[in-house]
């Protein structure tokens, strides 16, 4: 499955023994939807066509600007006013022509959700708005799709996997986003990015864990983030990691379901 350019490309990775020829194979098979080709999504697409994910998609409807450059590694300057998924698909082909690649130059809504993650193996949630995280988690249980999900502060980030739609080895179903987080947090008492500023290099740790846990998924080695909140404070270097269950009152996989598809998101 692998040919012999593809064998020198990944050979680091093949001569892992958690990955080895199989490991690498499955990267090539797998299909990774990113939200998002900011921050987040810059540094997580890179490594993620490093690697050898055989199909990458993004959904970004936004253009390039200087502000963004900071951060947004993925675009350079000369890209300024172009579309984030266009500049995305040169970097990516550049890198790693094996790398089959769908730029969705569209936000992501509740009438195309269903449609776009139901077409990918697994999602990356890069998006800097809780409406669009509620949406993504919604649409991902419904779809059956795992989910990794990351968010940033201004020297703070978080990170974790949902994969509500399957059971643990007691029989439970595993918890979903709206287990950690039940409800978004009133509008304005969370400033966007623009206002409150972010850390760059903090952006790309982030992103560069959200490649590896996809990774990890994709091969199967390790312990994943289901059930695990990955905390990471840049201002001490300290990383916590916070456990969380299922809520039985949560409505996507709680004793009463009131979430059943995506018109709440209309």
């Amino acid at each position: 499955m692998l040919s012999e350019e593809e064998l020198e490309r990944y050979a680091r990775h093949i001569v892992l023994r958690e990955v080895g020829g199989p490991g690498q194979a499955a990267l090539k098979e797998a299909s990774v939807l990113v939200i998002g080709a900011g921050g987040l999504g810059a540094p997580a697409l890179m490594y993620l066509a490093a690697a050898g994910v055989g199909a990458l998609g993004v959904v970004d409807d936004d253009v390039v600007s200087l502000s963004n450059l900071q951060r947004q590694i993925i675009h350079t300057t000369p890209d300024i006013g172009r579309r984030k998924v266009d500049t995305a698909a040169e970097r990516i082909h550049a890198l790693n022509p094996h790398v089959r690649f769908a730029a969705h130059a569209t936000w992501l809504k509740a009438d195309n959700a269903l449609e776009l993650i139901g077409s990918y193996d697994l999602v990356l949630d890069g998006s800097d708005n809780f409406e669009t995280r509620y949406l993504v988690s919604d649409a991902c249980f419904l779809t059956a799709r795992p989910l990794i999900t990351a968010a940033l502060g201004t020297f703070d980030g978080s990170l974790t996997t949902i994969r509500a739609h399957e059971q643990n080895d007691k029989g439970e179903f595993n918890p979903t986003y709206r287990c950690l987080f039940p409800e978004p947090p009133p509008p304005g008492t969370v400033p966007p990015c623009a206002e409150a500023g972010v850390m760059g290099a903090l952006a790309g740790l982030l992103g560069s864990m959200m490649a590896l846990e996809a990774i990890r998924e994709i091969v199967g080695f390790g312990e994943g983030l289901v059930g695990r909140l990955l905390m990471v404070d840049a201002r001490t270097m300290r990383f916590e990691t916070l456990r969380y269950a299922r809520d039985a009152n949560n409505p996507l996989n709680g004793d009463g379901l009131t979430i059943t598809d995506l018109n709440a998101h209309v």
